[in-house]
C-alpha cells in the first residue's frame, strides 16, 4: 500500500513539474520583448493591477503575460503618442482577445473588427452621428432631469448614479432607437443594469483566456443587451421609411438595402447590432461616470464650484439653458470639466491595439501581431506633462490670460486612428449636463460627511457609491 501511495505521489509531482516546464518553455518572454514582472505559471500576470508602479520599475515600455498571450504596455505621453499617432497606421488593428471575440464576433466599430470592415463601419457611424446630432434632445432630457432632482430630493442626500445613468442612456436611446424610455420601464432598467455591470469587468477578464466565472457572466450581460437591440430592429422594420430616417437604426437599414449586391459591403443586421452596442458603450457610460465624478469634485472644492457658477451667471444668466455656443465664452468652466475628466481618469487603459507590421517603439523592435496596451493613466498623470499631476487644478487648461488651452497630453478618449467613436458626443453631453446643473444647483456632501474619492476598479474607473445634496440655487 505504501509503495502504491509513493508511486502516485511521484507521478503527481512528475506531472506537475512537467506541466510547469512545458508552460515555461511555451510562454517564456520573447527575447525581443522589454523586461517586466515575473509571470505566474499558466495564468501569467492576470492579477496585476498597478500598471503605473510597474513603469517606475521597468520603464515606459514593459511586457506582461495575460494567460498565454504576451503584451507590451506603453506608459507616458511621448511613447503613447509615438505609438498611436506617429505610427498610428501600424497599430490600427485590434487583437483577437477571447472575451471581446465572443461578444462582438469581430463585428462593429470598436470591437475586434479590422481592415475594410472597421473602416466602413466607422465611417458610417461618424457620418450618422453628425447627421442627427443630439443637442436639442440633450437639453430636453436635462430639463426633465432637473425636475426629478428638484421634486424628489431638493437639498436632501441622494445617490446620483441611477438618475444620471437613466438620463444619459435615454439620450443614446433617442439617437439609436428614435425614442426614450420611461424610467420605470422594466426593459430599460434591465438594459441599464446590464450595461453598467459589463463596465465593471476587470481588465484581466478581457485580456486573458476564457475564465469560466467572469467571462461567462460578462458575456451574459452583453447577450441580453444585444437581444434588446434586436427587438428594437424588429420593430423598426415594421414601419421603416427609407425616405424619412428617424434614427441610427433607420439609417443603417437603408444602408443595408442600398448596398445589396455590393460584394464590398459589410452592412448586415449583426453589424447593426454591434454598431448600436458600440454607441451605447462609447456615449453613455463615459458621460454618466464623468458626471458622478464632477459632483464629487465640486462638493470637495466649493470655491471652484462658486467660480464656475459665477462665470455661468455672468455669461448665460438664469433665464435660458446653456448651449454648445456658450463653451467658447466659458473658459474656466471648460477648464474645470477637462480637469474632472483628467483626474476622474475613467478609462485607465485604452482598448488593446495590435501591430500589423514590425515597428520600432522606443528601444525595442516590436514584431507584427503583438498586443499593445496604451496606459492612459500614465499620460493623464505624467509628471513631465502636468505641473501638479495629482492635484485638482483647472489651471492646467488655462493660459496666463485665463483663456482655455487644450493640452496635447489630454487624451481620456485615447488617440490616433482608434480614438473613441463617441468622443464628440460624450464631450457635448458632459458640457451641457455639467453647465446646466451648475446653473441650477449647488452640490455639497450630507452633513457630517466628507467627499471620498475612492473608485470601483474595472474597465472603467467609477466613483464608489455615494450620496450627495443638490440644493436649488433659485426657484
Amino acid at each position: 500500500m505504501r509503495s502504491k501511495s509513493t508511486n502516485r505521489t511521484s507521478l503527481l509531482l512528475f506531472t506537475v513539474l512537467f506541466l510547469l516546464i512545458a508552460d515555461y518553455l511555451k510562454t517564456r518572454r520573447p527575447s525581443s520583448f522589454p523586461p517586466g514582472p515575473w509571470a505566474l505559471p499558466f495564468v501569467g500576470n492576470i492579477f496585476t493591477v498597478d500598471f503605473n508602479r510597474l513603469a517606475e520599475t521597468y520603464g515606459d515600455v514593459y511586457s506582461l503575460r495575460m494567460g498565454q498571450t504576451w503584451m507590451m504596455v506603453l506608459n507616458g505621453f511621448q511613447i503613447v503618442k509615438e505609438a498611436l499617432v506617429t505610427q498610428g497606421d501600424s497599430l490600427a488593428d485590434r487583437p483577437m482577445l477571447p472575451l471581446q471575440a465572443d461578444i462582438s464576433h469581430n463585428l462593429g466599430e470598436t470591437g475586434l473588427s479590422n481592415g475594410h470592415l472597421w473602416k466602413q463601419q466607422r465611417r458610417f457611424a461618424l457620418s450618422t452621428l453628425k447627421y442627427f446630432g443630439v443637442g436639442s434632445k440633450s437639453l430636453e432630457r436635462i430639463h426633465h432631469l432637473h425636475k426629478i432632482v428638484c421634486f424628489t430630493c431638493p437639498g436632501k442626500p441622494f445617490n446620483p448614479h441611477v438618475i444620471i445613468n437613466n438620463a444619459v442612456s435615454n439620450i443614446i436611446c433617442s439617437l439609436v432607437f428614435g425614442h426614450r424610455f420611461e424610467y420605470e420601464d422594466e426593459r430599460f432598467i434591465n438594459f441599464i443594469n446590464n450595461m453598467s455591470a459589463s463596465t465593471r469587468t476587470k481588465l484581466s477578464s478581457v485580456s486573458s483566456g476564457r475564465l469560466p466565472g467572469p467571462h461567462h457572466t460578462v458575456q451574459q450581460f452583453f447577450s441580453e443587451v444585444k437581444d434588446m437591440i434586436r427587438s428594437e430592429i424588429k420593430e423598426h422594420r415594421k414601419n421603416w421609411n427609407p425616405a424619412e430616417p428617424r434614427d441610427y437604426i433607420d439609417c443603417y437599414l437603408t444602408e443595408i438595402q442600398m448596398r445589396k449586391g455590393d460584394a464590398e459591403s459589410t452592412f448586415d443586421e449583426e453589424n447593426l447590432v454591434m454598431g448600436a452596442l458600440d454607441l451605447f458603450t462609447a456615449g453613455s457610460e463615459t458621460t454618466s461616470t464623468t458626471l458622478r465624478w464632477a459632483f464629487l469634485y465640486m462638493a470637495k472644492y466649493p470655491e471652484i464650484q462658486e467660480k464656475v457658477q459665477a462665470e455661468i451667471d455672468r455669461v448665460i444668466g438664469h433665464s435660458r439653458q446653456p448651449s454648445m455656443m456658450d463653451r467658447a465664452n466659458l473658459p474656466y468652466t471648460d477648464a474645470v470639466i477637462h480637469e474632472i475628466q483628467r483626474m476622474g481618469n475613467i478609462v485607465p487603459l485604452a482598448v488593446p491595439h495590435s501591430t500589423n507590421r514590425d515597428i520600432q517603439l522606443g528601444d525595442y523592435t516590436v514584431p507584427k501581431g503583438v498586443v499593445i496596451i496604451p496606459n492612459l493613466t500614465s499620460v493623464l498623470f505624467d509628471k513631465r506633462e502636468w505641473e501638479t499631476p495629482y492635484t485638482f487644478n483647472p489651471g492646467h487648461f488655462l493660459n496666463e490670460e485665463g483663456k482655455f488651452v487644450k493640452r496635447a497630453a489630454f487624451i481620456p478618449f485615447s488617440a490616433g486612428k482608434r480614438v473613441c467613436l463617441g468622443e464628440n458626443l460624450a464631450r457635448m453631453e458632459i458640457f451641457l449636463f455639467f453647465t446646466s446643473f451648475m446653473q441650477r444647483f449647488t452640490f455639497s456632501m450630507p452633513a457630517g460627511t466628507k467627499p471620498v474619492l475612492d473608485y470601483c476598479f474595472g474597465i472603467t474607473l467609477a466613483p464608489a457609491p455615494y450620496e450627495i445634496c443638490a440644493t436649488p440655487r433659485r426657484e
